[in-house]
């Protein structure tokens, strides 16, 4: 019997755009945007940021001598919460139904910048009974320690829990730990997914 389901959130309940933070980025450095971009395919601060290996103020300051900017904490902030857009991906009467009958967390490679503020930004995850945070567990998805951290965050079997993600690769390390998995894909499209499954909310 199901008892946990697990949210991503960028991408399934919350929209982002992160070409919005780098485009915004390319007006404070001397780099092109294909430059920007270049070096964040090749640098490894963003995956040590998710996975909680360097604290706020110290990737603010290795991010801009990456990029060459000169910004503040507060600046930065600024400028890489343009990433959120304004309407969540899936209804809020959605997560308030499932809430009545199962316990719903949230299972998201994030970081300790842009988590608080989409928990000030999205109402609708007040509904949320907890957070499965990247750099909170030290693993991002779809390494298993972040799966089985969440396991036992519902402190239920791997197969009494369901994850929903719009990330292939995200979905089949879930189930590699036992865990089903939806991908998303949109909002109606959940919902089927969740009536097959005879899921109520």
């Amino acid at each position: 019997m199901l008892k946990a389901i697990f949210f991503d959130l960028g991408g399934t309940i919350i929209p982002f755009d992160f070409m919005r933070g780098f485009t915004a980025l390319a007006g404070h450095s001397p780099y092109s945007l294909e430059e920007i971009l270049r070096r964040v395919r090749t640098s490894d601060l963003f995956p040590r940021f998710e996975k909680g290996e360097i604290e706020p103020c110290d990737f603010v300051g290795e991010f801009c001598k990456l990029f060459d900017c000169r910004l503040d904490y507060e600046q930065f902030c600024r400028i890489w919460g343009v990433i959120f857009l304004p309407h969540p991906l899936i209804e809020e009467s959605l997560l308030a139904g499932l809430k009545r009958n199962y316990r719903l967390y949230s299972l998201s490679n994030t970081n300790a910048i842009h988590f608080p503020m989409v928990m000030r930004a999205y109402p609708l995850l007040k509904h949320l009974d907890g957070h499965v945070l990247s750099y909170e567990v030290g693993a991002m998805k779809p390494s298993p320690e972040i799966y089985r951290a969440a396991i036992a965050r519902a402190d239920c079997r791997a197969d009494e829990c369901l994850f929903i993600d719009d990330i292939a690769q995200n979905i089949e390390g879930a189930r590699r730990e036992g865990i089903d998995g939806i991908l998303f894909k949109g909002n109606d499209q959940l919902k089927e997914a969740l009536a097959l499954r005879s899921l109520r909310w």
